[in-house]
């Protein structure tokens, strides 16, 4: 029972720092879309 419970929140934790990952990638491709579109030619 311990061991499923171990693993469970060893689940937890990776699903959670992917989660994390993911979102900072996405929010650092948002502003670097942001910095192009600023210093573009008009």
């Amino acid at each position: 029972m311990a061991e499923s419970e171990r693993w469970k929140e060893r689940n937890v934790a990776l699903r959670v720092f992917v989660y994390v990952f993911a979102t900072h990638i996405f929010a650092g491709f948002v502003m670097v879309l942001f910095y192009v579109g600023g210093h573009a030619d008009k």
